[in-house]
């Protein structure tokens, strides 16, 4: 079960935080918006690691070379993925290769790739948004050292996926049985 979603990572976001009056809003203009890189993420809810995959953005065509990806990664086991309701999440490219991958009108068990959606306009319910904050924390909190918009790049997906994700969010889905699961079936962590 992998919960996914994309993140669109700014030069400025380096510079997140900043000291100033309590309760006033302050606005730091970003100087340079092309530096900015879109990624496709993937939170596996039984191993709480992270998998992330750069894209020139969020689209249809990109989101199934994100799912061609995550079936290359996973080695062709079945997947049940979780996202929001984004357009290209639904648009009939991904639907087709769907369709391809599955095969026409399989039931939910055959799939080998099955989606299941988030409520809408709910992104607390997804917790790959809190692996997204944490890699963009350590990139503020690393901010003085990042010379170049390739340092921020590093940083933030070292972070992401050299970490292991514990989140409350993780247990909503049923992590806990899952592991218990899968260890009275005599599966070693994964």
């Amino acid at each position: 079960m992998l919960m996914v979603d994309e993140c669109h990572l700014l030069w400025g976001d380096a510079r997140g935080y900043v000291w100033g009056p309590r309760g006033k809003r302050i606005v730091i203009p970003i100087d340079n918006i092309r530096e900015r890189q879109t990624y496709y993420g993937a939170l596996n809810l039984l191993t709480g690691q992270a998998v992330v995959w750069e894209a020139a953005t969020g689209n249809m065509e990109y989101t199934v070379g994100f799912l061609t990806y995550l079936r290359q990664v996973f080695q062709g086991r079945r997947l049940l993925i979780c996202w929001d309701r984004a357009p290209y999440h639904r648009g009939h490219v991904v639907q087709e290769y769907l369709e391809q991958i599955n095969g026409p009108a399989s039931p939910e068990p055959a799939r080998k790739i099955q989606i299941e959606l988030f409520a809408p306009h709910a992104p607390v319910q997804n917790p790959i948004e809190d692996v997204w904050l944490r890699g963009k924390r350590a990139v503020r909190q690393q901010w003085f050292d990042l010379q170049t918009f390739q340092d921020v790049k590093t940083v933030f997906t070292h972070t992401i996926t050299h970490g292991q994700f514990h989140s409350k969010k993780l247990t909503w889905y049923g992590q806990d049985e899952l592991i218990l699961q899968r260890r009275n079936l005599g599966y070693k962590w994964e």
